[in-house]
C-alpha cells in the first residue's frame, strides 16, 4: 500500500509594504546621440555670407591699427608736452590726450607764418626740458658713436607716444656701419594731423634745429609722406630747405588743416 505524502502548501510570510524597494535613484546620462541635420544652403547665399563675415573683419582691423591706448606715463607726457604748448603759443583747447595736443598744434600752423611756427615749437621743448638737463647733456655727451646710437635708442624707448612704434636700425657713418637710425613705421603725428605741412614746420625743421642747437649732434628727419614713415638720422647733416624733398610735396588730397589740395604744403 503506497504512502501518500501530502502536498506542500505554500507558506506566505509577510513583508513590509516597499522593504524590497531600493531607493529611487537620479538617472545619470552619459551622453546622447543625435543624427546630423544637413541643410542645404545655396552657394550665392554662402558667397553673400562670407562676404559680410570679411567686411566686419576688416572694420575691426582697422580700428584696432588706428586708435593707440596710452598708459599711464604716455598720458602724462603728452598731456605735459600739450600744455606747455598752448602756453607758448597762447592758443588753448578743451581737448585732452593726444587730440588736445593735435589741435593745438593745428591751431598754431593756421594762425603763425612758418618762421613763427618754428620758434614757437623750439620755445615749447626749452619749456619742456630744464634748462640743466640741457646743458649737462651737451657736456657730458659730445658727438661721437656711443651719443649717436644713445639718441637713437633713447629716441625708439620714451618717444613712442609721440611718433608711433619705432624701431633702431643700421647705417654707414663716415665708412663703418653704426646704430644710428631711427625707423617710426608710420608716424603718429603724421598720421592724426594728415598735414604734410604741420610734419615738416611743427615737428621736422624745428627739431633738427633744436637738437643740433642744444645737444651738439646733427639729425635729418626723412618723412616717407607715401606710407606717413619716418627716419630720424643721428649724425646726418640735413639738406637746405630748397634741396630738402620733404618741401617739394605737394598736400594731401583730404588735408586735415587746409581742407583743399594744393602745390605746396608748406605754409
Amino acid at each position: 500500500m503506497g504512502t501518500t505524502i501530502p502536498s506542500a502548501q505554500p507558506t506566505i510570510v509577510p513583508f513590509p509594504a516597499m522593504s524590497c524597494r531600493k531607493p529611487p535613484r537620479t538617472p545619470s546620462i552619459l551622453s546622447v546621440l543625435t543624427r546630423p541635420t544637413f541643410v542645404t544652403i545655396n552657394e550665392d547665399d554662402l558667397n553673400h555670407t562670407l562676404k559680410i563675415d570679411t567686411r566686419k573683419n576688416t572694420t575691426a582691423t582697422t580700428s584696432k591699427t588706428l586708435v593707440s591706448h596710452d598708459n599711464l606715463f604716455e598720458t602724462i607726457a603728452i598731456d605735459y608736452i600739450s600744455k606747455a604748448f598752448q602756453e607758448t603759443s597762447g592758443l588753448r583747447n578743451e581737448k585732452s590726450g593726444y587730440d588736445g595736443f593735435v589741435a593745438v598744434s593745428s591751431a598754431v600752423f593756421r594762425e603763425f607764418d612758418p618762421t613763427q611756427q618754428r620758434q614757437i615749437v623750439e620755445k615749447t621743448l626749452q619749456k619742456a626740458i630744464p634748462g640743466f638737463m640741457l646743458i649737462m647733456i651737451r657736456n657730458l655727451m659730445p658727438e661721437s658713436k656711443f651719443t649717436r646710437e644713445f639718441f637713437a635708442i633713447f629716441t625708439t624707448v620714451f618717444f613712442s607716444w609721440l611718433v608711433g612704434p619705432s624701431e633702431v636700425r643700421e647705417s654707414e657713418f663716415e665708412g663703418k656701419k653704426e646704430r644710428n637710425v631711427v625707423h617710426i613705421q608710420k608716424c603718429r603725428f603724421l598720421e592724426q594731423a594728415n598735414c604734410i605741412g604741420m610734419c615738416t614746420n611743427l615737428c621736422k625743421i624745428p627739431t633738427q634745429e633744436f637738437i643740433k642747437k642744444n645737444f651738439g649732434t646733427p639729425v635729418n628727419m626723412v618723412p616717407n609722406f607715401d606710407d606717413m614713415s619716418c627716419e630720424i638720422i643721428f649724425g646726418q647733416d640735413p639738406p637746405a630747405q630748397e634741396d630738402d624733398p620733404a618741401f617739394k610735396q605737394p598736400c594731401y588730397k583730404l588735408c586735415n588743416v587746409k581742407k583743399r589740395h594744393s602745390a605746396s604744403c608748406i605754409k
